[in-house]
């Protein structure tokens, strides 16, 4: 096995995890997103596809006749067809996992130790493997054989109750049960790496896309069981903090307006509304009369703010040094000036997709490939069969 701070690798090392190898028995979301993020820091990623590949592949067909989310998560990876259950392909990915440092699957529950891959057995084979097995609910419990899919864990996580308006509920745009599984297992897998260059010993790892939410949910769940959950569908509004929401400019036009602290709120009252003595206010002088008069206040702001143009209160907002924002478009962002991009190649040719959120300003941006199915079968079968 690769240890990836040796001295010999450390020295020839573009990235901090050139030299080490990882296998995916992956589909979807949540672990190709942890694997290509292993795969932007310089791994090597072997992916294994059944032959009519991973089904993210047919989501859309929107980037050069390819899936928007297969490109996403999976540029830098090798494609490998396998049928794990035949015992010549069984052999070649245990072959393959001999020489591997981290293992990583989000198969149903159970189906990766039906086929003799089970984390248990490949710790036992191999003490320096990291095995990373990702779930809906966990492997225990009545729920650990339901399927899991991002919207059903938002459901049964309650961010769908916490989420929309007081008269509907709505689901978050973005995949963030299975982004937040992905994230939190490569976390935990680097840490792994530096526990096993500490004492030489591999990891078990266990992730669920339900408890990486409930744990964005913290406040909430803290909220239930140790104070009172105050009204939390609220729009374009925070449950916690007042002012801090959308506001109607002039025309209609929607700002985000975030007051933090007593002194932004004083700068709000004197230098945006004009308004000096609401600041002392008893019915919004602190934060917790403003969220029990959260009507009275809206009302406030909004007889000012109505009357100005946006880019008038975006100018006495940045004035007064008060956090604000715009509700862009999909189209704003794609044109926005903090917006990073990275070219990627694909079959049909090259293009830019968006740069990893954290990056290593020494290191440059490799330009990774998204692979085609089983692209990589033939030159894997050559390195890893057995001479």
């Amino acid at each position: 096995m690769c240890l990836v701070f040796q001295d010999h690798i450390k020295s020839e090392m573009s990235k901090p995890l050139d030299g080490i190898l990882v296998v995916a028995l992956e589909q979807a979301v949540a672990a190709p997103y942890c694997t290509s993020r292993l795969a932007d820091a310089g791994a090597r990623v072997i992916k294994i596809e059944r032959a009519e590949g991973d089904f993210a592949r047919q989501y859309d067909n929107q980037v050069m006749g390819q899936s928007a989310y297969f490109v996403w998560l999976n540029r830098g990876k090798e494609s490998l067809v396998l049928d794990i259950k035949k015992e010549r392909d069984a052999s070649l990915l245990e072959n393959i996992l001999s020489k591997a440092d981290v293992f990583v699957q989000n198969l149903a529950p159970g189906a990766a130790a039906r086929a003799g891959f089970g984390s248990e057995a490949l710790r036992k084979k191999y003490p320096k493997l990291i095995t990373v097995d990702i779930s809906g609910y966990g492997e225990d419990g009545e729920y650990a054989d339901m399927k899991a899919y991002d919207f059903l864990v938002q459901g049964e996580s309650g961010l769908i109750s916490v989420t929309g308006s007081p008269e509907v509920m709505g689901r978050v745009g973005a995949s963030v049960c299975d982004i937040a599984a992905g994230m939190y297992s490569k976390i935990a897998i680097l840490e792994a790496i530096i526990k096993r260059y500490k004492t030489g010993e591999g990891s078990t790892i266990k992730t669920s896309m339900f408890g990486g939410m409930v744990e964005w949910l913290s406040p909430w769940l803290l909220h239930q069981a140790y104070g009172e959950l105050s009204e939390q569908r609220i729009g374009l509004h925070h449950p916690a903090i007042a002012p801090y929401g959308a506001y109607e400019c002039a025309n209609g036009d929607l700002i985000l307006i975030a007051v933090q602290n007593q002194r932004e709120w004083r700068r709000l009252c004197d230098e945006v509304l004009k308004i000096p003595e609401l600041a002392d206010d008893s019915r919004v002088c602190d934060n917790v009369a403003r969220l029990a008069n959260r009507s009275f206040l809206d009302k406030k702001i909004m007889s000012v703010l109505s009357k100005i143009p946006r880019s008038e209160v975006k100018q006495l907002l940045n004035n007064a040094k008060i956090a604000f924002g715009a509700v862009n478009t999909i189209e704003d962002v794609s044109q926005h000036p903090a917006l990073r991009l990275v070219n990627t190649k694909t079959a049909e040719g090259e293009i830019q997709v968006m740069a990893p959120p954290a990056h290593t300003v020494e290191d440059e941006d490799r330009v990774l490939a998204v692979p085609s199915i089983g692209q990589h079968t033939d030159s894997i079968w050559a390195e890893f069969s057995e001479k």
